[in-house]
């Protein structure tokens, strides 16, 4: 045999073997996946508030903080596959960290899913915060009653699980362990969702409760309870919500200014009285598209002081116009009325540096907002 006959053969198991394990590596590759994703959020905010001050500046995250991120799953056959998410926020008008005591401040969480639905494990975004979309046409940010109240975010150490969606109904639970000795149990922060969808309806509860230690000087526990509804009649959306919380309580900058249980994190120390200062929250919205890239919103919300004469009311208008399917511009009016000795302040998805802060102009003043700004999603 001729050295060519002899090697021809082991060329064509070399190629063969090369051939087969491309091929692995490529049913490999499709078996798993990682990206990168993020918005960038900027918009001018000129804000007057009827005690006379006044503040411009250019403020980050109007509709959804600017972020960056990493999400991906792996297939793990039989239907499951592992999860996970890591999201960090930044201050895009400077280029710093949005908390500079973590590198993933937003989400960190890895889990497990398929037919069952899924489980994560670590810190994530609140039930309350999934549903933002459901509550108004702004997606409850900048401009939203609601969100000038505060809304609880995301929280460390959560075990959550969100079933797949059965008949119209999909349900979210969340356990986030306060870690605290002899405390966790009482201290946890709980959640539940519960979402019904049927053709243009949509109906849902969330809620979120968290306890104090004992002993403590007050015992309440802080709550978060929200019910919504929406429907879509082709060109738009009507949202009708209410809220009942004790959450809002006051800081040097207003009486409504500061949260007892933290809104990204933390436990009820059972300390502050104003867990006694209940509140319900109402708010109508809709949205009405004007063509395939022009959206406008309008919106008027109640904050309700039952134990006192915190109570506040607002309105807003805003349109949204699609450059793209990643860049949108926008612009928002708005205005947030305090009542008696009510302390509330405009918010967007992240808060306003430039937000007042001293009593004198926030409690018991109305409180006008201009904005206009461009996101950009990635």
């Amino acid at each position: 045999m001729t050295k060519t006959s002899m090697t021809t053969p082991l060329i064509i198991k070399a190629s063969m073997a090369a051939a087969a394990l491309t091929a692995c590596s490529t049913a490999a590759l499709a078996q798993s996946s990682v990206t990168l994703y993020g918005t960038v959020d900027q918009y001018v905010s000129y804000l007057r508030s009827s005690s006379g001050e006044k503040s411009l500046a250019l403020e980050d995250g109007a509709l959804t903080r600017t972020r960056w991120g990493l999400r991906g799953s792996e297939d793990l056959g039989s239907e499951r596959r592992a999860t996970f998410q890591l999201e960090s926020g930044v201050n895009a008008d400077d280029g710093t960290a949005a908390d500079k005591s973590r590198l993933f401040d937003r989400q960190a969480w890895v889990g497990v899913a398929g037919g069952f639905g899924e489980v994560r494990l670590g810190r994530q975004n609140t039930v309350v915060l999934g549903r933002g979309s459901y509550v108004d046409h702004s997606a409850r940010t900048l401009g939203s009653v609601f969100n000038a109240f505060g809304i609880p975010a995301r929280y460390d150490n959560d075990v959550s699980y969100i079933s797949p969606r059965v008949a119209g109904f999909l349900v979210e639970a969340h356990y986030a362990l306060a870690e605290t000795p002899n405390q966790s149990r009482r201290q946890s922060v709980k959640q539940l969702g519960v979402d019904y969808e049927h053709g243009p309806y949509r109906l849902g509860y969330v809620g979120v409760t968290a306890g104090p230690p004992s002993p403590a000087t007050y015992t309440a526990n802080v709550q978060y309870q929200n019910v919504y509804a929406n429907y879509d009649y082709g060109q738009g959306k009507i949202y009708l919500a209410y809220a009942r919380s004790n959450n809002s309580t006051a800081t040097g900058a207003g009486n409504n200014a500061g949260t007892i249980l933290s809104n990204v994190g933390g436990v009820v120390d059972g300390t502050n009285a104003d867990v006694h200062r209940m509140y319900n929250l109402w708010q109508i919205s809709a949205d009405y598209r004007a063509t395939s890239q022009f959206r406008v919103g309008a919106l008027f919300g109640l904050l309700d002081d039952r134990s006192g004469n915190r109570s506040a009311s607002g309105t807003s208008l805003a349109g949204y116009y699609d450059l793209s399917k990643r860049t949108t511009l926008y612009t928002v009016a708005q205005q947030l009325r305090n009542r008696g000795s009510a302390g509330f302040r405009p918010a967007g998805s992240a808060g306003l540096k430039s937000n007042f802060a001293t009593p004198n102009d926030v409690n018991g003043r109305t409180i006008t907002g201009l904005h206009a700004g461009i996101l950009h999603r990635f």
